[in-house]
């Protein structure tokens, strides 16, 4: 090993919030001395708001999580906000609780397990004009930042890549307002199909940057429309309080150490138990069908993508998610999936987030695992 470039370590701390502005427990772990401010590359969490164009829960942890490392770095929460990952998924129906995972890149202990190792890389791109959102435009430079973040974790190749975390900006009515303004025009002006059109591009930058799909323009068209065109690996959401896309890419290399691995496997449906039993075998877990609670005590973060089957029928049984005018359907899957892996690992701490357009097979979505080697 190069000494001048000496071994890293990733840490993941999963974290409760007693609100979306708690970051308490973050907060103590500085002051322990257990966690470096510095150390800090990117937040993955889920707030108690509604996920939607008005979740606002999202950006208020944001503020008061740019406020508290600033403080501590003797930076400008500003500044720190387009160097930091924060990617929120707000709505924690059902069984789901109101969390946060810390993830952190520091030297390697001495002691350390050697790799490969997962590791982490992040990336921002360039602000994305309304103009671009949900377009080809969008597409490329999200695979942009998508490979700059496999170079910033030291990962070559795409096949050791398992999952990337992309946060998009959406069209509110006011930026389609301005974009009009300004001569240009928006993919939609409804700011829940641009959530979507957005949810739609990052996947297929995932894909891109990836290998699976080629760079044409062409296939602009196929953005919700053509879902048996999906990606296995990539977990996107949108909100109103980021302006560029955020890129945490996860996977493992041969330059990292320490005892985390991760793995992650499409969902077929909403139903696909199979799937996440497969995803945690892969790191040595057995759903019996429950975990037992000391393999329980080895995961470190889970995340999940779902999508209310738009066909409409869940294994040939009718649902009625996306019928149903008092509870959005993105509130009913989130509550579905969250409580059918919540109850496999024993534990409601789980990133579940709706909106899994292209981001594994159509009506159904991802289960990804962070555990210790056993």
């Amino acid at each position: 090993m190069n000494p001048a470039n000496p071994p890293r370590q990733l840490q993941v701390h999963r974290l409760p919030m007693a609100h979306p502005g708690d970051l308490s427990a973050l907060a103590g772990l500085l002051d322990e001395g257990r966690v470096r401010a510095e150390d800090v590359v990117a937040v993955i969490g889920k707030t108690e708001g509604n996920g939607g164009v008005n979740d606002f829960t999202r950006g208020y942890f944001t503020q008061s999580l740019m406020h508290l490392l600033g403080a501590r770095l003797g930076r400008a929460p500003a500044e720190l906000q387009r160097e930091l990952p924060c990617v929120l998924s707000g709505g924690t129906e059902g069984v789901l609780s109101p969390h946060y995972s810390v993830f952190l890149r520091a030297e390697a202990a001495a002691d350390a397990p050697p790799g490969p190792a997962l590791a982490i890389g992040r990336a921002f791109s360039a602000p994305t004009p309304a103009a671009d959102i949900g377009r080809w435009a969008q597409v490329r430079a999200v695979a942009g930042a998508v490979r700059a973040a496999m170079a910033d974790a030291g990962i070559a190749d795409p096949a050791e890549v398992r999952f990337v975390q992309v946060k998009g900006p959406c069209v509110t009515a006011a930026r389609a307002a301005a974009a009009l303004a300004a001569g240009q025009s928006v993919a939609s002006a409804d700011p829940n199909r641009s959530m979507a059109l957005s949810r739609a591009a990052g996947a297929f930058g995932v894909a891109l940057a990836l290998g699976e799909m080629a760079d044409d323009p062409a296939l602009e068209s196929a953005l919700l429309t053509r879902f048996d065109l999906w990606c296995g690996r990539a977990s996107v959401s949108t909100g109103v309080e980021v302006e560029a896309n955020e890129v945490v890419l996860l996977g493992h290399s041969a330059q990292w150490r320490g005892p985390l691995r991760m793995a992650c496997e499409p969902m077929a449906d909403a139903m696909d138990l199979p799937a996440v039993a497969r995803a945690l075998a892969r790191l040595g877990l057995r759903a019996a069908p429950q975990l037992s609670a000391d393999d329980s005590a080895r995961v470190a973060a889970a995340l999940v993508k779902c999508e209310p089957d738009r066909r409409g029928q869940v294994r040939g049984a009718r649902h009625t998610m996306l019928d149903d005018t008092d509870i959005n359907a993105q509130r009913h899957i989130r509550a579905a999936v969250g409580g059918l892996v919540a109850g496999t690992l024993g534990d409601g701490r789980l990133f579940v987030s709706g909106g899994a357009e292209h981001q594994g097979p159509d009506g159904g979505g991802l289960f990804a695992v962070i555990a210790h080697a056993a």
